[in-house]
Order: structure tokens, then C-alpha cells, then sequence
């Protein structure tokens, strides 16, 4: 026990709708709204000092939740969960530094709070991804309340001087690897984070791509629609692709034009994301060996592939060693925790996606895992806004990536952020193809709140 612990005492929760300005496909589902979870959580140390947090994440329905179901079920089970989530945040006993308090949640209160939820719901019920995006606004809330009751950057806590528990209590290595995690902690696998990150632009499966795509159906809002005037207002290098995963030609062809108008602008990387489609290795393994010889440039700027299969790994043990032969393969959807990074790793996997909206205790304890093992990582949006988008990028500065950060929240719905970007204008706006993350500062995640005019409506539950 150290002085430093805390534990929560109170939590809000407000919701926050936002609609895009132009729809996103990824995987079988289009994108056209979202609910964020903005959480208030008060927290305790153990001389009875109070402070409070903030953490928010949209509930991305369909990335988390795929399903045959009708999309306001789902926003609506994932709103209720959250609800769920906070009465039992008030009342978790657990003190601790928060990777601690993080860690012993989604150990033991998480998996018992899902499984009564489902238990009720039938076929309703959630999967534990769509549950990890509900609590990690909440965790992330818990990590800044912390920082701020210390008045500290978060990121200066996690080390022996605050932690109760190295990471020997938390991670076990893989068993053709032995790895000795005992008086470890997260700062030690921490870079220095730099003050820009390059950006990744999401090539949506809809996006308009150049004039020829173009509908008239466009918003006409100031901000670029197409493609190549993105990458010309932003001066973009790096450039994710949305796959279909279930029609080769059509994947084949949509890389090839992205490339080719990648090419005139200068972008140096590409990734390709089939977003959990794809249950043969050879699928992929095609696609990729036609880039290779028909498109050599081109699949030299192929970074790495993301996910093309079921994110289940437990229920769908596809062996990925002849895809990662060819490219760099990474664990997103995937990856819940350092638990099925290890799994993904023994089939063949070789590099994760981290996010915060799996939390940032779990997301700590998979990059720790990862380094230590040699994999590669890199730090994937969930088309953040508002808040969401700091922890993310903050994470991203010190994972010490393959290469910057995915942000793509600017794209399908910049003015959700206005209030946040008059404060870190470079957080929200991509300049030369990259952000700045120069503005950020002061305890807890630095989001400097008390500057952001934001109006929040009335809280949704409050315990």
C-alpha cells in the first residue's frame, strides 16, 4: 500500500451525439452516427483527499458490436451498459495506483457485470469487445483523476515510485520466450514522447477518392472531400485503406487507385485493414502477392496489414504465418488484452494495434507485453473527438510507434471538437502531415479543461 492509492467514490456519465458528415464504411457496416461517453469520476487517496477525472470514448457500434442487429439496439445496450458501469465504479472498493484499480475491474467486476447483462438481454447480449469500449471511458477517467489529484502527468506515475505492483503481477511471457517481468514497470518500455507524431489519413470504403466519385451529394462545409484534396490540404504521407474482405477484385482494384493517386501526392506509406473479413489466410495472401507483382511500388509502401480475420481469436485459431511472411500482420480488433496478443503471437501474428478505447490500463499492459516479446506497435483511432482524441495520442508518443498515429476524427466530424480544438488547434487539424501535440500540459492527461468552453448536457446517471 503507498499513500499515493486512491480509490473511485462517484462517477457521472453524460452522452454526447455527434453525426458524421459523411458516412464510413469499414467492414459490412456503414457509419453515419455516433454516441460519445463523456465520464466525471471522482476519486479518494487514502488521507481522504479528493480529485476527479475525465475520460471519453465513442461507442463505436459497429466496429465493436458487429452484428445482423439494427444499430439503435446496440447504441442503446451500449448506453445502458455504461450506466451499469458507473454504479458499479462508485462502489468498487479496490485502491491502488489506476493500472491496479484498472487491472483488478476488468478482472473480476467487468466479466460478472457482462455476463448478468446478457443473461438478461438474450440476443441482445453484447460481445466483450462492445463492453471494453463502454468501460474504458471510465477507466481512462480514473488514470487522469489520479494525475490530478497528484498534479502530475499521468504518464510520470507509472513506475515503481507509484506502483504497488510491477508487472510480474500482471503479464506472463510466452512460452518459447521467458521473459523475467519482476521489478518492471510501464515507463520502462516508454520512449521519449516527441512533440509530433505523423498522421494517418482512413481511406473509407465510401470515400470519395477524386472527382470522378463525386455524387453531388456532398456536404459543402469548407473541409475537403475527396482523396487527393485531403492529402493536399493536409499534406498527408501515410494512408490506411478500408478493405471489403470478401471481394478480391474489388480490394485489389481499390488499393491499386488509392497507390496510384498516393503516388502523385507524394505519400510515402499504406496500410491495408480488412477489418475481421476474412477467414483464409489465402485471401489475403493473393492480394498481396498480385501487388507484389504487378504493383512493386506500391506494395513496397505497404506497411504493414491490419486484421483481416474474425476477431474471436479463441473461436477462430487461423494460422497467420504465410500472411506475416509476406507483410508485417497486426492484432486490432483482436487484440482485448496482453492475454490474446499472446495467442495472436503463437498463430503468427507479429505486431498490435493498441487503443485506449480497451482501456488504458489494458492498452499499458499490451504495449509492455508486446515490447518485451519484439512486436511491433502502432496506436489505432476509433475516429476520436473531443477528449477522446488526447489519451489516444498521448499513448501513441509513448509507445514509440512503427510509424505516428491513425487520426481520422477530423474527417467525418471536425466541428464535434471545436471547443477542444481552440485550445490544441494541432490536435485536431493535420498540418504537414502530421500533429501537434505541443499544447498539451498540466496534470492528469493534460487536456487543460478548465480552457475548453464546452456546454455538456445533463448528465445521463449520476452515482
Amino acid at each position: 500500500m503507498k499513500p499515493t492509492d486512491v480509490r473511485p467514490v462517484a462517477c457521472e456519465v453524460y452522452f454526447l451525439p455527434i453525426r458524421a458528415r459523411v458516412p464510413f464504411k469499414f467492414g459490412k457496416e456503414i457509419m453515419t452516427t455516433v454516441t460519445c461517453v463523456r465520464v466525471k469520476l471522482t476519486v479518494v487517496d487514502r488521507a481522504g483527499k479528493q480529485a476527479v477525472g475525465w475520460g471519453e470514448t465513442p461507442l463505436a457500434v459497429q466496429w465493436g458490436w458487429p452484428s445482423t442487429l439494427a444499430y439503435e439496439p446496440r447504441n442503446e445496450g451500449m448506453q445502458k451498459f455504461c450506466l451499469l458501469l458507473a454504479k458499479e465504479w462508485a462502489k468498487f472498493a479496490e485502491a491502488g495506483h489506476p493500472i491496479e484499480v484498472g487491472y483488478d475491474f476488468q478482472e473480476h467486476a467487468l466479466p460478472k457485470l457482462l455476463a448478468e447483462f446478457n443473461a438478461e438481454r438474450g440476443e441482445l447480449g453484447m460481445p466483450h469487445l462492445a463492453a471494453l469500449i463502454s468501460a474504458s471511458a471510465f477507466d481512462i477517467a480514473l488514470h487522469d483523476a489520479y494525475g490530478n489529484l497528484h498534479q502530475c502527468d499521468i504518464y510520470a506515475t507509472y513506475n515503481r515510485q507509484f506502483m504497488n505492483r510491477d508487472l510480474a503481477h500482471f503479464l506472463e511471457s510466452a512460452p518459447d520466450m521467458p521473459i523475467d517481468f519482476a521489478d518492471r514497470y510501464p515507463q520502462d518500455y516508454f520512449v521519449p514522447p516527441p512533440k509530433t507524431l505523423k498522421a494517418w489519413h482512413l481511406v473509407g470504403g465510401v470515400d470519395a477518392l477524386d472527382a470522378s466519385d463525386l455524387t453531388g451529394q456532398e456536404p459543402s462545409d469548407g473541409y475537403p472531400v475527396t482523396l487527393a484534396d485531403w492529402l493536399v490540404t493536409d499534406g498527408l504521407t501515410c494512408l490506411k485503406i478500408k478493405l471489403r474482405g470478401n471481394d478480391s477484385a474489388w480490394d485489389y482494384e481499390r488499393v491499386v487507385r488509392v497507390g496510384k493517386i498516393a503516388l502523385q501526392h507524394g505519400v510515402e506509406w499504406l496500410t491495408a485493414d480488412f477489418n475481421c473479413t476474412v477467414n483464409d489466410p489465402e485471401y489475403v495472401n493473393q492480394i498481396l502477392d498480385a501487388l507484389r507483382d504487378r504493383e512493386p511500388r506500391l506494395y513496397g509502401m505497404l506497411l504493414y496489414v491490419e486484421q483481416p480475420f474474425p476477431y474471436d481469436l479463441e473461436a477462430n485459431r487461423i494460422y497467420a504465418w504465410s500472411v506475416s511472411a509476406r507483410k508485417p500482420l497486426f492484432l486490432d480488433e483482436s487484440a482485448h488484452d496482453w492475454k490474446f496478443v499472446r495467442l495472436g503471437r503463437s498463430l503468427g501474428w507479429t505486431g498490435v494495434a493498441l487503443k485506449t478505447c480497451k482501456t488504458q490500463s489494458g492498452a499499458l499492459l499490451s504495449l509492455c507485453w508486446a515490447k518485451a516479446h519484439g512486436m511491433p506497435l502502432m496506436v489505432q483511432d476509433l475516429s476520436n473527438p473531443m477528449l477522446a482524441q488526447i489519451p489516444h495520442v498521448r499513448l501513441a508518443s509513448f509507445a514509440g510507434t512503427i510509424m505516428g498515429v491513425e487520426t481520422n476524427g477530423m474527417q467525418f466530424y471536425p466541428e464535434a471538437s471545436r471547443a477542444e480544438a481552440e485550445v490544441h488547434p494541432g490536435l485536431y487539424r493535420r498540418k504537414n502531415g502530421q500533429l501537434d501535440l505541443s499544447t498539451l500540459g498540466g496534470p492528469g492527461f493534460g487536456y487543460r479543461l478548465e480552457q475548453i468552453q464546452r456546454a455538456l448536457p445533463a448528465p445521463a446517471g449520476e452515482f
